[in-house]
């Protein structure tokens, strides 16, 4: 196993993410970590774009943005913060959380992020579509409880309901889909936390982890789908991975950012505005250790 995952680790792709401005917020007590899933086409065929409805759009924004706190000690806790969020992003005014990683990259969704939150990025992962797809089939699919059926014609699902296993195209659909879900964005990152909880519950089963030839195949796939912030350690990734798993787990804290307006329009469109004291509590909390309450 420790073979395998120093190969993998050799393999990683690797971006610029820590930001060059001098106001970076002071470390946290604990880590934070930033988790990425971007709109980059790049890895896909033009069947593929087709097949997966994700249009031909050129470049690349957050399409998913997660922060991950790992305390010194106590369980940690997983915020959503939604693509659409109404921010300040440096040199360009307030913008929506995504546009940041557009206007420039990793580096600039970083310090949005930092400069929004105060709170200290402390390492990085990033994943595009053809990525996810590609970590889903690796795994034989992720099983999703479903509520009630899902039919989206935008994102290509039809989903019956009740348990079932998402191959890597519906699961980029489910993980997507905002149009046919009644409360938009704020449904959309409820899903996405979910879907993450069962992929890496998936990833770290005893079926994967025991079997050699089966973690080099996962790992392989996983490790070229993603990449690390050029900064971020192979201990500093093992922590986001065990405490991923303690959130999958229900060991955990995993919520969404308060939120004040879901529909809040500005002159960028419609976006996502914080609720400006309860969204300061958690920063609050979270770097200075405490404890996160979430309501229920």
């Amino acid at each position: 196993m420790v073979v395998v995952v120093t190969m993998i680790w050799g393999n990683i792709n690797r971006v610029d993410a820590a930001p060059d401005a001098s106001d970076r917020p002071a470390a946290s007590a604990g880590a934070n970590y930033l988790l990425v899933g971007t709109d980059s086409r790049e890895e896909l065929s033009d069947d593929q774009r087709s097949q997966f409805a994700t249009g031909n759009f050129e470049g690349h924004r957050a399409d998913t943005v997660m922060l991950l706190h790992v305390p010194g000690f106590g369980d940690p806790t997983l915020v959503s913060l939604p693509r659409d969020s109404y921010v300040e992003v440096r040199g360009h005014g307030w913008q929506k959380l995504n546009s940041a990683h557009s206007f420039g990259g990793p580096e600039l969704l970083v310090d949005t992020v930092e400069q929004s939150t105060g709170l200290r990025i402390d390492g990085y992962l990033e994943i595009g579509f053809g990525g996810f797809v590609n970590v889903v089939e690796h795994v034989g699919g992720v099983e999703m409880c479903l509520d009630a059926p899902i039919q989206d014609t935008r994102a290509h699902i039809d989903l019956p309901a009740g348990c079932q296993e998402l191959s890597g195209a519906e699961a980029l659909g489910y993980v997507r889909m905002r149009y046919s879900d009644p409360r938009g964005d704020l449904g959309r990152v409820e899903r996405q936390r979910e879907f993450l909880a069962a992929l890496v519950q998936r990833m770290a089963s005893p079926a994967t982890l025991l079997n050699p030839v089966r973690l080099h195949q996962v790992g392989t796939a996983t490790g070229d789908s993603m990449s690390f912030g050029e900064d971020t350690s192979m201990f500093e990734a093992g922590r986001m991975v065990l405490a991923m798993r303690a959130v999958s787990a229900g060991s955990g804290t995993s919520t969404t950012v308060p939120v004040a307006d879901a529909d809040h329009r500005t002159n960028v469109g419609s976006t996502v505005l914080w609720d400006e004291q309860g969204a300061s509590a958690l920063f609050t909390a979270l770097r200075n250790g405490d404890q996160v309450t979430v309501d229920p």
